[in-house]
């Protein structure tokens, strides 16, 4: 680990009531990195990227991103300030698209506040200033790039809620990435995905580390997201931390295969049932949820 990583969370918890649905959970996500957390149903994966992007304030811990060298402590901010002023950005499980407007408005929409800052809180806007027809085609530059690192050029007068999923799906991580973030949290992105669509998904997220050194973090059950793209893995279990490190070592660590499979620690897993669950890299199957 780096002595600034881009996202260090310390001893995060999280509880609502007596259930304890975050427990003492510590690891470090690098700059220009794809982190995936893993992990069984109600494992607390969901809860605590809520904490990380200010739908939670946790109950107790320490989140802290660097940000171009500022340091902003996440569990003190509010979720509209995370998404502002830390550059983070994400999507959910369930697409959330503004399905009445174009492609290409939805990505506009994106960089509302950008342009508003431009406008002068609408003042320029108003009077037509130059400095804000700059910023506003910029804006348009930026909705292209993104239109064209999705495939969705020809479509982008078409309306978000008439897309096949796949595209919906690609458009909501080239929304999120219209507001430049530094780190892009992904919550199950290939959930419903055929295998080709899968693939283009690995591609863009590959791009997006390569060509634009964000940092993903990622929710995922599908195990040939996992185990091709990822530097780093996190796995929970009922809210805990029960390995941490690189695929491979994942892919292999007994608690990991307890935890999916009840098998004891001293028992060795079989080829094909690694396969089958997806912590086998080779095998590219889903792993099960």
């Amino acid at each position: 680990m780096t002595a600034n990583p881009l996202l260090k969370v310390e001893h995060l918890t999280m509880r609502f009531g007596g259930l304890v649905a975050v427990d003492d959970v510590s690891f470090e996500a690098e700059h220009g990195s794809i982190t995936a957390v893993i992990g069984p149903n109600g494992a607390g994966k969901t809860t605590m990227f809520n904490c990380l992007t200010g739908f939670y304030k946790p109950t107790e811990g320490r989140l802290t991103l660097d940000r171009h060298g500022d340091s902003f402590l996440l569990e003190r901010m509010e979720g509209h300030e995370i998404s502002q002023k830390a550059s983070v950005a994400r999507t959910f499980q369930n697409i959330r698209l503004f399905g009445r407007m174009s492609v290409l408005e939805n990505l506009m929409v994106a960089q509302h506040n950008k342009l508003m800052k431009a406008s002068g809180f609408s003042i320029a806007g108003l009077f037509g200033l130059p400095s804000f027809h700059r910023a506003e085609a910029g804006a348009l530059d930026l909705a292209r790039y993104w239109l064209d690192k999705v495939n969705l050029t020809s479509l982008a007068d078409t309306e978000a809620a008439n897309l096949p999923y796949g595209a919906q799906r690609r458009l909501e991580i080239a929304r999120a990435m219209c507001s430049e973030p530094v780190l892009l949290c992904l919550d199950e992105p290939a959930a419903g995905l055929n295998p080709r669509e899968t693939a283009e998904l690995n591609e863009l997220l590959l791009t997006i580390r390569e060509e634009h050194k964000c940092g993903v973090l990622l929710i995922e059950h599908d195990m040939s997201v996992v185990m091709k793209i990822s530097d780093h893995v996190i796995v929970l279990d009922y809210g805990r931390k029960i390995s941490d490190g690189t695929p491979a070592f994942v892919r292999d660590d007994p608690n990991v295969i307890r935890a999916y499979l009840g098998e004891e620690e001293d028992e060795e897993l079989p080829p094909e049932v690694a396969s089958d669950v997806g912590l086998d890299p080779a095998a590219g199957t889903e792993g099960r949820n």
